[in-house]
């Protein structure tokens, strides 16, 4: 007995020194993520995981609910899309065709109301909302330096561009393994902003695609302080409410007393509301007759801003698989908004995992196999 008490004096000490020296050097935020991912039987962020921090409402207004196909739900999916979707365990399959929900699958205790992370798909959103202030002008153009909002980075030629289409030079490091990454400290820390703006340009910006999550970050705090408007806020009169969106969404923000949105990841919505923006940039930025973003702006978008980089425009992933000019959002664990306007076609995956890299290719195995079951689903619609 008397071992077992000194062993747990032991742990107990360990345990304190531990938590101690976390706090001496600042990466206090670790506990959190221990909190938030170990302790509820995960080993990394999760789609479910917002209830856990602090969040803004993007509030929405009068719904515009999507029409259903005339065919809705009377095509069944193929027998490759049944095994990956069980596979990587997606939870939301939406496929939309002129406009008009064609099929919709749910798993688990999902539903069309079901909120779930966005993670990276958020970039997409936070580009369209860099387009509507540039719209509104707030923002000059996409030449416009960084350091006109942030002097911390006006020795350099940084512009906000730059941040969007992942081209800055910032040493920030994409790591999603390391509990001591900037990525890690951005998702559990509770001041986001100081994080951000310690980063320096250690490359000269504009050259080469560079994916950081810290350019998206940098980017929002630009459109924050260029407008004047809390992010969720901004969002919400210029996007959420304008296209007619079914539900209110929460943004993830660092902590209760900062309230800086994490604009690299995390909103939380439904499949059908995260489709609108494939409609809206399919559309040339136009919705049910009003023109949210510039036209030209959208075009710029989704396309390749490096000829050698030709996977990545502004804030969207692009695609020329099937010979078909494709742009999408896309999430760490899967989540995608997949456009494909030249046949009027918008597929959504949400889910807990995704595939594989396979070599040579800038998208894993699955998001193909998305699209191949859709076409082959649809082939026989109009």
């Amino acid at each position: 007995m008397k071992y077992l008490k000194k062993t747990i004096k032991g742990l107990v000490l360990i345990f304190a020194l531990i938590v101690a020296a976390l706090y001496i050097t600042d990466y206090d935020y670790i506990l959190k993520g221990v909190r938030v991912v170990y302790m509820t039987g995960h080993t990394t962020a999760y789609i479910d995981d917002y209830p856990s921090f602090e969040n803004d409402i993007i509030q929405n207004g009068t719904v515009q609910p999507w029409e259903q196909h005339d065919a809705y739900n009377t095509i069944n999916a193929t027998s490759e899309l049944t095994e990956i979707n069980d596979e990587l365990g997606t939870v939301a399959f939406l496929i939309i065709k002129n406009d008009s929900i064609v099929y919709e699958k749910y798993e688990e205790d999902y539903s069309p109301s079901s909120q779930t992370n966005s993670f990276s798909m958020a970039k997409s959103v936070t580009s369209a909302m860099l387009g509507k202030a540039i719209k509104d002008g707030f923002i000059k153009d996409l030449n416009q330096p960084v350091g006109d909002f942030f002097p911390q980075f006006s020795d350099s030629a940084m512009t906000v561009g730059d941040l969007s289409s992942m081209a800055s030079g910032l040493n920030w490091n994409e790591s999603y393994t390391s509990p001591f990454s900037l990525t890690a400290r951005s998702y559990y820390d509770d001041n986001l902003a100081e994080t951000i703006l310690n980063l320096k340009v250690t490359e000269t910006p504009g050259q080469s695609v560079k994916y950081l999550s810290g350019n998206t970050q940098l980017l929002g705090m630009v459109i924050q302080e260029a407008t004047g408007q809390p992010l969720a806020q901004y969002l919400s009169q210029n996007f959420w409410k304008p296209m007619g969106m079914e539900q209110n969404a929460l943004w993830q923000v660092d902590d209760k007393n900062n309230r800086l949105a994490k604009t690299y990841c995390c909103i939380a919505s439904n499949a059908r509301d995260f489709a609108r923006f494939g409609k809206l940039y399919m559309n040339q930025g136009k919705w049910n007759g009003k023109q949210i973003l510039d036209p030209k702006f959208v075009s710029t978008s989704i396309t390749p801003r490096f000829q050698e980089d030709d996977h990545y425009g502004y804030g969207f992933w692009l695609s020329n698989y099937r010979d078909k000019k494709i742009f999408a959002m896309r999430g760490i664990l899967g989540q995608y908004v997949i456009t494909i306007p030249e046949d009027n076609l918008i597929i959504v995956r949400l889910g807990h995992k995704r595939g594989a890299f396979t070599p040579g290719a800038s998208f894993t195995q699955d998001f193909y196999d998305y699209i191949d079951a859709t076409y082959e689903m649809t082939q026989s619609l109009q």
